[in-house]
């Protein structure tokens, strides 16, 4: 076994211009080879011309196949000490491969964010009922759970998610780790390179359209928040950007209402530094949303929900306004627009939350120094994680002869 070899299993392969998932994958990938690890990323995914090219940093690529026999040679030929699953849908498709090839191996989850608890909001407002904790106890929830507790360890981006995995499902903190976005600090000299209040045009909003919450999100401005703000400040533009925008999403741009669809942004926080707020009455979701950092990260103070700044600000104030009644979202969005000292304050909120609670340099070495714990006695964590153990072993075999069976299908 390489103790220094990671393999990282993805998804999907990362595109952090598309969406924040892909940014987060990227910034793990930068962390390890920094600390001098061999990462290896492997996807039975296609690749698309917005893919990152993870050579160029110095990982490996691999391309794999799902439910093929040919990914136990690989795992043979590369014996990696780490295996990091991208969403718990990955160690689904391949942990038990791990497990038979790669026993001794690490095995990391990154959540990204608990599915099972934006889903759950996400059938609340389908049902237009109130969220309740008790709608999180879904199938979903049964196998993201199970996937946790076979990793010896999953990273968390939320210390809300984190409570939630504690207090609601009872897990062991010893298997869970908090990891958010690890970010640049924001400098005095990046402070004065951002466009200026009076250079500023118009709301913006960004958003992977392929991503339910964001399409839902889109909906909400087109129908109800935007006729608000146009009656307020009807010289003022909406701007709307975010890749894989279908016809349905090009079919709401009207340049008589100022309400543009751009599609893609080549540099996402370019286009968020040309305009006064970010606007996203994000009525579910789960994680953290990349779209507020990039905001942040640019000087652009944003409106949006209690959900939409869930577990970013830890008690610090936001770099904007947080209004979950939609009359008052708009209210609070124009009135903002246009009181420049209240929208500098806003943005100095920005610059705190970044420098303290996602400057990389506040994370990095506990992270690192966690996992060399962890695997120094990696057999004791997991005699101690017994029910894990329990679910490895039967998953494994159910899992291991669907895939076989679909395997066998498959031949000629």
């Amino acid at each position: 076994m390489n103790e220094n070899r990671i393999l990282i299993i993805g998804l999907v392969w990362p595109e952090p211009g598309s969406s924040a998932a892909g940014t987060r994958m990227i910034q793990l990938v930068r962390l390890f080879l920094s600390k001098g690890y061999e990462v290896i990323f492997a996807s039975a995914a296609s690749k698309s011309e917005f893919s990152f090219n993870l050579q160029e940093i110095g990982a490996s690529e691999r391309g794999i196949t799902l439910n093929d026999p040919g990914f136990n040679l690989f795992l043979q030929e590369i014996n990696p000490g780490m295996v990091l699953f991208d969403r718990f849908i990955m160690e689904e498709q391949y942990g038990w491969r791990v497990q038979e090839e790669c026993p001794d191996a690490m095995r990391i989850l990154d959540t990204e964010d608990l599915h099972c608890l934006r889903n759950a909001r996400q059938q609340a407002i389908k049902s237009n009922q109130p969220f309740n904790e008790a709608d999180l106890f879904t199938d979903m929830a049964k196998r993201e759970i199970a996937a946790i507790l076979r990793c010896d360890l999953s990273l968390i981006i939320s210390e809300v998610e984190m409570k939630i995995l504690q207090e609601q499902f009872h897990l062991d903190p010893a298997l869970i780790y908090y990891l958010p976005f690890l970010e640049e600090e924001i400098t005095e000299e990046d402070i004065r390179n951002w466009n200026p209040f009076e250079e500023r045009e118009g709301f913006v909003f960004i958003g992977n359209f392929l991503h339910e919450p964001n399409w839902h999100t889109l909906q909400v401005l087109k129908t109800t928040v935007w006729p608000l703000l146009r009656k307020k400040l009807p010289a003022a533009s909406l701007h709307i950007y975010g890749a894989y925008a279908t016809q349905k999403v090009m079919q709401l741009h009207n340049e008589k209402e100022r309400f543009y669809i751009h599609g893609r942004a080549k540099h996402a926080r370019e286009c968020i530094s040309n305009h006064r707020i970010l606007l996203a009455p994000i009525q579910f979701g789960a994680g953290v949303k990349g779209k507020f950092i990039d905001a942040m990260q640019v000087g652009t103070p944003a409106v949006t929900t209690t959900v939409g700044a869930e577990a970013m600000t830890g008690g610090m104030d936001w770099n904007g306004e947080i209004a979950d009644d939609l009359t008052e979202f708009a209210d609070q969005a124009a009135a903002l627009y246009q009181d420049k000292n209240r929208w500098l304050e806003a943005q100095q909120n920005g610059v705190l939350i970044i420098n303290e609670r996602y400057g990389k340099s506040r994370f990095m070495e506990s992270f690192l120094t966690a996992i060399k714990t962890l695997s120094a006695d990696l057999a004791g964590h997991r005699r101690r994680n017994f029910f894990g153990q329990i679910l490895q072993y039967h998953t494994a075999n159910s899992t291991k002869y669907m895939s076989l069976w679909i395997a066998e299908k498959k031949r000629p």
